[in-house]
């Protein structure tokens, strides 16, 4: 406990230490000119720490498990700190402004919403027979898939994760079924809306209409979620008459009926939500926070999920959350390992910002039609945090077609004239984080619950290439020559 705590001083340290230096910012225009003369100039082995912790939580869990879950914040402090410190050092108040940035406009509100939706979500808990055939595990899916959109992919997953695991307790196969509830409840599925994916939110907070997603995204969700579903249900089919020719499958015998307790945390569910819609819609004003300027809105957001997160702990009574299997590890292991992939992150987003003035210039010269933003947007969403990386893709487009432009007269024109651009970007940011653990948030809170309850998973890379590259990437593939080329 007592090095969680010095690991949590450390982290803090780096956002709040030498406010003064953030206070004596030297004007906003000219600190953007400063963060941009250091995005042009960083070099390329800048990225080495955010490789180093992407590599770390690859190996370290399949070599040495049990110290990795010991010291999985100690690793993600020194990558962090190796960026950090550096950066702050060499370009001194741009660093610290970039880093400042990250963790206070990106990483707090992106920790609080999570864990207002795992500590909601947590409280609710379906009693009774579930028997996890071929049949009800799809429909399962598909039911966690369609509220993704509309209570986030953070708050359906920890909805469906535990009734899904429960009901599928008396299997033998189970890894590759948590794989498929990845891909769709902890992804794909939060596409229709800016509540279900954090991209599609910063889209929504600079102009894209709330129903938007929904019209245009609707085609490629629909023909990406049936595609998967079938083949969920089929390997499903063929490991249930594997497991009745093994004998394995010994379903409870005793059934009880299903009942839903802690019903009540729907109605806070409904309280994030409305608190995301809020904060899109209304504009009060903006604060300075140590040179970082928030949106009052956000802020109020922010608190307002906390307040429910609190109210959630105190009216369920500890008894659903314990018959729930719910512990606090997923959400500590997902906040610890995050800050430090958030702090890495900021050389290979700001080499991104640079654009053809910086050392990715050969690489992004190529991008120029639609199918090619969908790649590059994929990709980097898969390992980077697929907001920063839509939002950048989502201005270079701007820049692109409408430079000089205002961005309130620019999206409009977006939207009508070159919407398929933003189609590629949209659909990349959401659905290519189902492509590793660390594409997005959700995905490592599963997998953190699935092992708690005996289900075992795959390592870093095996998740990647028996089913990331094996199920998705074909899909992918599909869906780029159908909508984009």
């Amino acid at each position: 406990m007592k090095r969680k705590i010095i690991i949590t001083i450390i982290f803090l340290s780096i956002i709040f230490v030498a406010p003064s230096i953030a206070s004596e910012s030297i004007g906003g225009e000219n600190m953007s000119q400063a963060v941009m003369k250091m995005a042009e100039s960083l070099p390329l082995w800048s990225i080495i720490p955010f490789a180093g912790i992407l590599l770390s939580i690859a190996l370290f869990p399949l070599f040495v498990p049990s110290w990795w879950h010991h010291n999985f914040g100690k690793v993600s402090a020194f990558w962090g700190l190796l960026t950090v410190i550096p950066l702050v050092l060499v370009y001194k108040k741009a660093g610290l402004h970039q880093e400042l940035h990250i963790f206070i406009t990106d990483y707090f509100p992106f920790l609080i919403l999570l864990w207002t939706l795992f500590t909601v979500a947590g409280g609710i808990l379906l009693r009774g027979s579930l028997l996890g055939t071929p049949k009800v595990n799809t429909i399962l899916i598909a039911i966690g898939t369609f509220l993704a959109s509309w209570m986030g992919t953070m708050g359906a997953a920890m909805l469906m994760i535990r009734p899904f695991l429960r009901a599928n307790k008396y299997r033998k196969y189970r890894t590759f079924m948590v794989c498929f509830f990845i891909f769709l409840v902890a992804n794909i599925g939060g596409g229709l809306t800016p509540v279900g994916d954090p991209p599609l939110f910063i889209g929504f907070l600079h102009g894209v209409p709330f129903f938007w997603t929904t019209i245009r995204l609707l085609p490629h969700i629909l023909f990406a979620s049936i595609c998967i579903l079938i083949i969920y249900f089929f390997l499903d089919l063929y490991y249930y008459k594997k497991e009745e020719r093994e004998g394995t499958l010994n379903p409870p015998k005793e059934k009880t009926p299903l009942s839903l307790v802690g019903w009540y945390n729907f109605i806070l569910l409904g309280g994030v939500v409305a608190s995301v819609i809020f904060s899109g819609t209304v504009r009060i004003g903006s604060v300075s926070i140590l040179g970082i300027e928030r949106t009052i809105e956000s802020l109020l957001r922010d608190g307002w999920m906390i307040i429910i997160g609190i109210i959630s702990l105190l009216i369920t009574p500890r008894y659903i959350r314990k018959e729930n299997d719910f512990t606090w590890f997923p959400i500590i292991e997902v906040g610890y390992l995050f800050a430090g992939i958030f702090a890495t992150m900021a050389p290979p987003l700001l080499i991104l910002t640079a654009g053809e003035k910086g050392v990715a210039a050969p690489l992004l010269k190529l991008v120029e039609e639609p199918v090619h933003y969908y790649w590059i947007t994929g990709i980097l969403s898969a390992f980077l945090d697929n907001t920063p990386t839509y939002y950048t893709f989502f201005t270079s487009v701007l820049g692109k077609f409408f430079a000089g432009m205002p961005e309130p007269q620019a999206v409009p024109l977006l939207l009508t004239q070159k919407a398929l651009y933003l189609e590629a970007i949209s659909v990349a940011a959401v659905f290519f984080g189902a492509c590793t653990y660390i594409g997005n948030a959700p995905n490592f809170a599963v997998r953190s619950i699935a092992e708690q309850s005996g289900t075992p998973m795959p390592s870093f890379f095996g998740y990647i290439i028996k089913y990331s590259f094996t199920v998705l990437i074909p899909i992918f593939i599909v869906v780029a020559l159908i909508f984009f080329v």
